[in-house]
């Protein structure tokens, strides 16, 4: 595991919409009461995140007259299919992808000619040829390139993305290899009220997050990791694909789930990452709640995290590209060295750890 995290990049789509106004829009697209509608306003205040963004601007539309997307009625009717879904993905993913590639390679001084192996990772969106054929020729990368997609793996996926770039470096090492998730989350509104989508519509945004791995000493060095399932919690997390968009299933136990989980791996992550000799981490913001649950079982302080919450607040839940803004952060924080332990969590239950160092 003699290779690097060397350099991260990121975009987002269009402007920040802040959680007050994308509260407003759901009040009215669940046809909510005013009881109902405090009850989703308090959850949204209560969320950690201040800003999200979106490939779709009707979420900070005060209007549906104004929707771009969306029908312009107040049922949304005819709701948007997953085909519709499927092509604003198509219409967007590219760009987006492109601008975190660009910001990454900018920051190492890498070209993409130079790329050997291309790393895709999405949940939120698919099509063949891919969007990974569709970066090789839009960013001249060689026809010759390896490339990889990996996708429906949920929130977790970039650490799996991480591991494969550790591998194909360990064998072959003059490998530059670019990894690049793009996740499209707010495409899969759901306007049904129910526990699920009141969770997850509080909770998910859009952004993409690009990673150049090698043996490069640059950056932060990938030094261990290690995946775990915790069955308990298998069907309080699931992702669909259904006929208006995927389908989240996100149980509100699932902070719970997760610290349990957790509290039953704890002799066994001590043993392997020596956790409670590091100071510095990176847990997935996959809300306000898992973050305060995790810290909990570990006994982490807020500060020690500081990065996933200032990621929470800024961007939302991003699916897999979050945890690569969050190393970002923790890369461009000069008062930070030494170890780094990130977590990310996903179906399954899925627990993924990873240790970094930072000289």
């Amino acid at each position: 595991m003699n290779n690097y995290l060397v350099s991260v990049g990121t975009a987002n789509p269009g402007q920040a919409i802040s959680q007050e106004k994308i509260s407003k829009f759901m009040i009215n697209a669940h046809g909510l009461d005013q009881q109902q509608g405090r009850k989703l306003e308090f959850i949204y205040k209560r969320s950690g995140i201040r800003f999200r963004h979106s490939a779709l601007g009707d979420f900070g539309r005060p209007s549906y007259q104004d929707f771009s997307f969306f029908p312009k009625n107040k049922m949304l009717e005819p709701f948007p299919g997953t085909g519709s879904r499927m092509e604003a993905y198509r219409n967007v993913a590219p760009t987006l992808a492109t601008a975190a590639i660009e910001d990454c390679l900018a920051k190492c001084s890498t070209g993409t000619s130079s790329i050997s192996h291309l790393i895709l990772v999405s949940c939120t969106g698919m099509y063949a040829p891919g969007l990974e054929i569709d970066l090789i020729h839009k960013l001249g990368m060689k026809e010759s390139i390896e490339r990889y997609a990996i996708h429906f793996m949920g929130c977790y996926a970039a650490f799996t993305g991480l591991k494969l770039a550790d591998r194909i470096c360990d064998s072959d090492p003059k490998a530059q290899v670019l990894l690049v998730a793009v996740e499209l989350c707010t495409l899969h509104f759901q306007k049904e009220y129910n526990e699920d989508n009141l969770l997850s519509n509080a909770l998910f945004g859009d952004g993409a997050a690009a990673a150049l791995v090698s043996k490069e000493p640059k950056g932060m060095k990938i030094s261990d990791y290690q995946s775990n399932l915790y069955r308990k919690g298998e069907n309080d997390m699931a992702w669909t694909i259904g006929d208006f968009g995927f389908e989240m299933k996100l149980s509100k136990y699932i902070p719970d789930l997760l610290e349990n989980g957790i509290q039953s791996l704890r002799k066994t992550l001590e043993d392997r990452f020596k956790v409670s000799g590091i100071k510095n981490f990176a847990i997935h913001p996959g809300g306000v709640q898992i973050l305060n649950k995790v810290e909990k079982a570990f006994g982490i302080l807020p500060e020690q995290n500081r990065h996933a919450h200032s990621v929470l607040a800024r961007y939302g839940n991003m699916s897999s590209s979050t945890i690569l803004f969050v190393l970002m952060a923790l890369m461009d924080d000069p008062d930070l060295k030494g170890n780094v332990l990130a977590m990310g969590f996903g179906p399954g239950l899925t627990l993924e750890t990873l240790l970094l160092h930072k000289a």
